[in-house]
């Protein structure tokens, strides 16, 4: 939330404490509320701490009620986060964990967290990792996310990890050309991909992806789904391999 109005909104909640009765504002006349404006300003003068910790306490309200809604939405896209014949999966298919991310090809934070991708699947071996391409960083995003969704269609588990790294990990732009090139080192049949990349199936696997992005609000990459949490951001290997762990204790990305 912007702080100017995370600020104006703590002020409302301030102002709320300090009258608890439940007097409606027409009660007052001019001169009364002329009166409590200045009441509330001296003592948030006097007390500023107060409102530091009202600003707190809405961000903390608000992030429960995104995480709510997240949760709830997961539900009614469940099958297309988890079992999409559009994604692809790395480390342990039949694994009993899944972690899903959403990336897009010339995300800076993607690229940094392949190494903690690669890490997560070698540390736990019942660990299913769905990559999901959610492409948001202009035109080349989406043309290599097409060359990989129709590469999926020939690799699988690690060959498509191997193509994956290429291309994600390459220190240029990332867009048609970059995407082909990494196919083709990785032995694609070149003749087919072009071919799949016209597909209409391509084209439903970005509408899906995106269905699936508006549902759950995601505005960015690297977004991450574990259980029923949503994750935004390279959080780093540590947290991620934390909520995996709570996850496998107590079916919770959080265990209380």
């Amino acid at each position: 939330m912007n702080r100017y109005l995370a600020t104006a909104a703590a002020l409302a909640l301030v102002a709320g404490s300090l009258f608890a009765a439940p007097v409606r504002a027409q009660s007052f006349n001019d001169a009364q509320k002329s009166e409590i404006g200045k009441i509330v300003h001296e003592y948030l003068v006097k007390n500023p701490e107060v409102l530091r910790e009202a600003i707190n306490e809405l961000e903390k309200r608000q992030k429960a009620e995104e995480s709510a809604q997240r949760e709830t939405a997961i539900e009614t896209v469940r099958s297309q986060i988890f079992d999409s014949k559009h994604q692809v999966v790395i480390g342990n298919p039949e694994g009993k964990i899944t972690l899903v991310e959403f990336f897009d090809y010339n995300c800076g934070y993607c690229k940094k967290v392949l190494g903690d991708i690669s890490k997560l699947a070698k540390e736990n071996p019942d660990l299913r990792i769905v990559l999901r391409d959610f492409p948001v960083l202009g035109q080349g995003s989406v043309e290599a996310a097409q060359v990989a969704m129709a590469t999926a269609k020939q690799l699988q588990g690690e060959k498509f990890w191997g193509f994956h790294q290429k291309l994600l990990g390459g220190r240029s732009q990332a867009g048609k050309e970059q995407a082909l090139a990494a196919a083709r080192d990785a032995g694609v049949d070149m003749g087919k991909l072009e071919k799949d990349m016209k597909s209409p199936d391509i084209r439903a696997g970005y509408e899906e992806v995106m269905q699936v992005a508006d549902k759950l609000a995601l505005t960015g990459t690297p977004s991450w789904v574990v259980g029923k949490e949503v994750i935004v951001g390279a959080i780093g290997y540590a947290e991620l391999n934390g909520k995996i762990a709570n996850y496998r204790k107590c079916g919770k990305t959080s265990c209380g």
